[in-house]
């Protein structure tokens, strides 16, 4: 990613977050944490930017392994989406939806939220893995698959481990004596299938995304052959 893209969606984050806190947050209103889940899913985005093939081992390492922490706030923020059936949009005498703006504005702000930083959190999974293989000698595209799936399980387990066990990554900081026994308990099956289901949509979002990056860039590559062909 290119320096000025980096800054455009720092910008574009600190506007959001900015918009909620002054909007939703200073007012304690019922969707005030999208703050807070907003900003820890910018984190690992925030930390991809720095990740790159340059750095030395030691450094790249660490901040490898603090995206591998944060990283399962991106894609948990889609679970917010949940809190859409709070909004109630639909007349009770008639069963049709109204057109209320105030609804929609909470639906937006939940949808941005949820989108954003999972979309970019994609990115950063997508680049942290082509970093990771391309600076210890192990690229191949087989091995991207495996890097990829075994990141995206490993995020699932962390979005159940926010959702259901409420932690958030800084315990792991804060308190690991209470968190690492709460992990060690929580697997059964029920948990395993919940870890299934996001592991799906994950893949579903990650495919597409590399699906429509290809595809622009070979209408990019198209682009590029029809001017020099019609300047010949």
């Amino acid at each position: 990613m290119s320096t000025l893209n980096k800054w455009i969606v720092r910008f574009a984050f600190y506007i959001y977050m900015l918009y909620i806190y002054l909007t939703v947050a200073s007012h304690h209103e019922v969707y005030s944490f999208l703050l807070l889940n907003t900003f820890l899913g910018y984190i690992p985005i925030e930390l991809a930017m720095h990740i790159d093939i340059q750095k030395k081992k030691p450094t790249l390492v660490t901040l490898i392994i603090l995206w591998l922490l944060f990283y399962p706030n991106a894609p948990y923020v889609i679970t917010d989406l949940f809190h859409l059936a709070m909004l109630d949009p639909y007349n009770s005498s008639t069963g049709l939806m109204e057109f209320n703006l105030h609804l929609w504005l909470k639906f937006t702000n939940l949808v941005a939220s949820a989108f954003g930083c999972s979309l970019m959190g994609f990115w950063s999974l997508e680049h942290v893995a082509d970093i990771i293989l391309i600076k210890f000698k192990l690229w191949s595209k087989h091995n991207k698959i495996i890097l990829v799936l075994t990141l995206i399980i490993f995020s699932s387990i962390g979005i159940y481990i926010g959702r259901f066990l409420r932690l958030h990554t800084a315990y792991l900081f804060i308190d690991p004596k209470q968190v690492i026994p709460q992990i060690i308990q929580m697997w059964n099956p029920k948990m395993l299938v919940f870890i299934g289901f996001m592991t799906i949509i994950q893949l579903i979002f990650f495919f597409a995304f590399a699906i429509t990056r290809n595809s622009l860039a070979n209408n990019q590559k198209l682009i590029k052959e029809n001017r020099s062909s019609s300047q010949k």
